[in-house]
């Protein structure tokens, strides 16, 4: 009873009512009431102030929608109209009526601070959005959050935590996503020209209302302590979002890791966006780089579909160990979610053209699916449980993961420079098992490569903050190695790479040790070369490796 009182009073102060006026904290907006026309302006707070009459009010409602047009936004491409944008979001939101954006017109967001929340469906059409990143007031300020009116709340009397525990003492309002964290320990302590010293021990969870843990999405650490642990109730009714055209006038700021959001944020459970489309012009010989034109994070069961994206430009800084790096820059990027989907999707810029980063970043996700897209790469920086990626055909920078669980792929083309790189910087390491089947791998998008299936690195001696594994197994049936383009002393596709070259012998003492692949199961892999698949140019580290094959 006490969290269901706790949450009625955490999500009512989101709006107070008083004498014709509210106020939204988290938009900062006020909507007024008075017998005047429309008029949307600004308070001597920097607060959007909007003034709807009562009987525009009616109107509006009769409608049963909100086009931006009723809060003067013009839609002539040269007018800045993120604040009739932003007002007209607001009032969807106060009245519980969906948005819909004015046919064939083109509006134009200028680098103004201002973010439209969006707690209703929205059909952006074939509306035109034009987002001027060229002179921005603030690069960490999104131009659309999809937003709950459910707040998150701590939770109490949880103290610790185990690895795939099945249920926690509470109970709630209804389902929620449950975020804990120990400071105390740290993970992901990167290695390599963007080197730090980790990040604390985390994780989100969906429970119901009793506390059962969804198990498709498990614990995935041990937490003897829990220093922050809060409850963010999911939204059950489906937030659709359809349509509309963006297009980015990209910064010109110096290329630093200065990241630049600037997009649609999701941080709303159960939300559908489709049909929209993004492209990017104005990228020069420098620039910031981009944190997701759409950005998820904090939510689950999110599906985007239909959508085309585009990936960004490469652009090089120095990175914290002192040696020029690659920047990476999205157009995708999900932290934090579970169940989230990407189906019939795909980039406007060739997915194999080198210039531009991958199109894709992820961190603390569980159940990502890609299905039918065609899409630069997957990746997972930070952990990944479980993932698949489906019916799809991934460009220049193919599959780069580290995490748990099981990794499927199926039904898919692959040119990246292995078929899945488990990513060094994080001590390639998947503690689960990889089930590959039906697919196609062109090593390097056909250059003159020796193929490799699975990449990465380890020497043993760095602390990742964790132990690190390789798939304990690894299933491969129905592939076919496109090797046609090979080196003149090419051996065969390797089922690993040479992940420590210094192991040739019993003599070289791991200090944190790699755990190996104990089983790989091989049906009907076939190649161009006509040459067999071999264990790695490494032959002594994979020795205990029990290949079987059909």
């Amino acid at each position: 009873m006490k969290y269901m009182l706790l949450f009625f009073l955490l999500f009512s102060s989101v709006f107070s009512t008083a004498q014709g006026l509210t106020t939204s904290s988290l938009e900062h907006v006020v909507i007024t009431s008075k017998k005047d026309k429309i008029k949307v302006h600004l308070n001597e707070n920097g607060e959007l102030v909007i003034n709807v009459s009562p009987k525009d009010v009616h109107r509006i409602k009769a409608n049963g929608l909100v086009r931006y047009s009723d809060f003067g936004a013009r839609g002539d491409g040269q007018t800045d109209d993120i604040d009739a944008i932003a007002a007209s979001h607001a009032f969807a939101n106060q009245h519980g009526l969906s948005v819909k954006a004015d046919e064939g017109a083109t509006y134009y967001i200028s680098g103004k601070n201002r973010t439209a929340v969006v707690r209703t469906d929205t059909d952006f059409g074939t509306a035109s959005f034009i987002i001027d990143d060229t002179d921005v007031q603030d690069r960490t300020a999104h131009v659309f959050l999809v937003d709950s009116s459910l707040q998150p709340f701590n939770l109490e009397g949880v103290s610790s935590l185990k690895r795939n525990q099945e249920k926690i003492e509470v109970s709630l309002p209804g389902p929620s996503l449950i975020n804990v964290t120990n400071s105390h320990i740290r993970r992901y302590i990167r290695f390599g020209p963007n080197q730090n010293d980790g990040a604390s021990q985390t994780d989100i969870f969906i429970v119901d209302k009793e506390g059962n843990v969804d198990m498709d999405a498990p614990i995935i650490w041990d937490f003897d302590q829990i220093t922050d642990i809060t409850a963010l109730p999911i939204d059950e009714t489906t937030l659709t979002i359809t349509g509309g055209r963006f297009t980015t006038i990209a910064n010109k700021a110096e290329s630093r890791y200065t990241y630049y959001n600037r997009g649609l944020a999701i941080r709303r459970s159960n939300v559908l966006v489709d049909g929209l489309e993004h492209r990017v012009t104005g990228e020069g010989d420098h620039g910031a780089p981009y944190s997701g034109f759409i950005n998820i994070s904090d939510c689950a069961y999110v599906t985007i579909q239909n959508t085309i994206l585009t990936g960004r430009k490469t652009y090089q800084t120095i990175g914290s160990a002192g040696v020029a790096v690659s920047m990476g820059s999205y157009d995708i990027l999900v932290n934090r979610a579970l169940n989230v989907s990407f189906i019939n999707c795909s980039q406007t810029n060739d997915i194999n053209d080198r210039t531009y980063w991958g199109i894709m970043g992820s961190n603390y996700c569980k159940n990502l699916i890609l299905d039918h897209c065609t899409f630069s790469r997957f990746d997972a920086h930070m952990g990944v449980a479980n993932a698949t990626i489906r019916n799809s055909t991934l460009g220049h920078q193919g599959i780069n993961a580290i995490g748990s669980g099981t990794f499927i792929l199926e039904n898919s083309t692959i040119y990246g420079w292995t078929l899945i790189n488990l990513r060094s910087d994080y001590g390639s390491t998947w503690q689960g098992e990889f089930i590959i089947r039906n697919s196609v791998f062109e090593p390097a998008g056909g250059s003159r490569v020796s193929a490799r299936l699975i990449g990465g690195s380890n020497s043993g001696q760095h602390d990742f903050g964790y132990s690190c594994y390789m798939p304990e197994r690894i299933t491969i049936e129905n592939l076919h190695i496109d090797d046609s383009n090979h080196p003149e002393d090419y051996q065969g596709p390797a089922i690993f790479a040479n992940f420590n070259p210094n192991i040739t012998d019993d003599s070289y003492v791991e200090k944190f040790p790699y755990v190996r692949t104990r089983e790989v199961i091989l049906r009907n892999v076939t190649t161009a070369s006509g040459k067999a698949l071999r264990i790695s140019d490494n032959p002594f580290m994979f020795k205990d490796v029990k290949v079987n094959t059909d």
